[in-house]
């Protein structure tokens, strides 16, 4: 008596189909599960009894093995609880084991039989269509696994459910759409009185897809202008809601069978650790730059993060996926995010500001910036520091422009740039380097001169020099210009603050 169906095994977004094999024997009565499953697979022994035991089944006085193959590859999660159940439902001739062979299933089973929620229902759905095989899951997750668009998914509250739909006695149907779109609340520009320099260092990081940081004292607005980027960014496409969906849905966040469909912005405390911010621990799950993909990670108290913390972030960074080695796998996620920063000049936080900053200045703030590297802070595009507002200030400001107004232009320079990005294979110029960044700027001879002064005068990096030919672009690309000219460098030359700021 042999039966088997599917399920699946994740390595970092990646799908890897799992077959479930139950066989039950002569022999001493034994349930035994093998494969390199962890604790949670070997667990569900005590499930799958529990809930056979609720419909009024009781397993086999024999020897029953489960493998699930291929048997080197790490199993691990509840989601394997349905498809043991299934397998040995049909290697005991309850239900069609010629049927049951044809899907992919996904569920943790309750004592009572009900068929739970479980992460990552999307990408597995994914992989199931592509197999030309069906999907079962949680009925409460059928709508996330319409996404797939597979022809062929039923979604089960519960085992009896399921196996009256297998005996012929009961029909599952297809899981209904859910048709309510997801209203995004985001924070307008026009709430930050002044802060123009602030305002337009957001618009470019926006239109190039730049990394910024702000250093400035405490109530000077920056956590306020980096939770308003997300709101002049363009929308997202349908491969990168498709992409960054399947992220979340492997990390458990997915709600209703509603896809992300606005661009993520995570803002981690500065006490996460390095696994919770790379991805890691003992299920390898992606961190915080993997759930920031395509959308902002947000940094606040940039150098009140662990020295280690932060040098990880080095590599995703330049290459956009993070790459977690463990002793018993290796997995990769992708981490195409754009950093925003914000600090304090210095411990205190008032440095620079009459009557306010501390009797250590200007050490405390060489001390207390210091604990950020110089490469690290290379990899910032856009520098700016950001002024403290005095209360009685603010009557005479008017509110600015809202992010509607400011989401329009960085549109505009977006698709000024299109047949560029389409044509190198990039998103946005923060991705240009090397070879294409020389190609799509196109300096002035009178820019490049001014560049190269200025780079000779600031001494300047080869990233550094890079960097502002990037951001340059961006700005032309802003102004619908074909050449980079001498405005656009002097601008972005503007923008390359060091952070070490230091009193005069």
């Amino acid at each position: 008596m042999l039966s088997s169906t599917y399920s699946v095994a994740f390595a970092g977004i990646h799908v890897l189909k799992v077959e479930i094999e139950v066989q039950i024997t002569n022999g001493l009565p034994a349930f035994t599960i093998v494969g390199l499953g962890d604790k949670a697979v070997a667990e569900s022994r005590e499930r799958v009894r529990a809930a056979l035991h609720s419909l009024g089944l009781s397993l086999p006085a024999a020897h029953i093995t489960v493998n699930l193959a291929p048997a080197d590859v790490l199993k691990e999660g509840t989601h394997y609880d349905l498809p043991i159940a299934m397998a040995l439902l049909g290697a005991m001739g309850i239900v069609p084991a010629e049927e049951i062979h044809r899907f992919i299933m996904m569920g943790e089973l309750g004592l009572d039989g009900s068929i739970r929620a479980v992460s990552g229902v999307l990408p597995a759905s994914i992989a199931a269509n592509r197999q030309e095989l069906g999907f079962i899951c949680p009925a409460s997750q059928g709508a996330e696994a319409l996404w797939s668009a597979n022809p062929v998914i039923f979604g089960a509250d519960s085992l009896l459910n399921l196996l009256n739909h297998f005996k012929g006695r009961q029909l599952l149907t297809r899981p209904v759409e859910n048709t309510e779109a997801q209203i995004p609340i985001m924070a307008d520009l026009a709430d930050i009185k002044g802060q123009e320099t602030a305002k337009r260092a957001l618009e470019i990081a926006a239109a190039g897809g730049h990394h910024l940081l702000m250093v400035g004292p405490p109530g000077s607005g920056k956590s306020m202008l980096a939770a308003r980027l997300p709101s002049i960014l363009p929308p997202m496409t349908k491969d990168e809601i498709l992409e960054v969906s399947q992220i979340h849905s492997i990390a458990g966040l997915l709600r209703d069978g509603q896809l992300v469909t606005i661009r993520p912005f995570r803002n981690p405390h500065h006490t996460a650790s390095t696994p919770a911010m790379v991805g890691g621990g003992m299920k390898a799950r992606p961190g915080e730059i993997s759930l920031a993909h395509r959308g902002v990670l947000f940094l606040d108290e940039l150098p009140e993060f662990s020295r280690q913390t932060l040098e990880s972030l080095r590599q995703p960074i330049e290459t956009g996926v993070v790459s977690v080695a463990r002793a018993n796998m290796h997995v990769t996620y992708p981490a195409r995010f754009q950093l925003v920063a914000a600090m304090n000049p210095c411990k205190c936080g008032y440095l620079g500001v009459a009557g306010q900053e501390c009797s250590r200045a200007p050490r405390c703030a060489e001390e207390y910036q210091a604990r950020i590297s110089g490469p690290m802070l290379d990899r910032f595009d856009i520098q700016i520091e950001v002024p403290l507002i005095q209360p009685w200030e603010f009557a005479a400001q008017k509110a600015g422009e809202s992010s509607e107004t400011v989401q329009k232009r960085v549109l505009r320079a977006i698709e000024f740039a299109k047949e560029r990005f389409e044509t190198h294979k990039i998103h946005n110029n923060a991705e240009a380097d090397g070879k294409i960044l020389n190609q799509i700027v196109a300096l002035t001879p009178e820019a490049e001169k001014f560049l190269m002064d200025a780079a000779q005068k600031m001494m300047l990096s080869g990233r550094g020099y890079h960097r502002m030919l990037r951001v340059a672009r961006t700005i032309a690309d802003l102004e619908a210009s074909e050449h980079v000219e001498i405005p656009h460098v002097a601008e972005a030359l503007s923008f390359h603050r060091s952070a070490r700021f230091r009193k005069d």
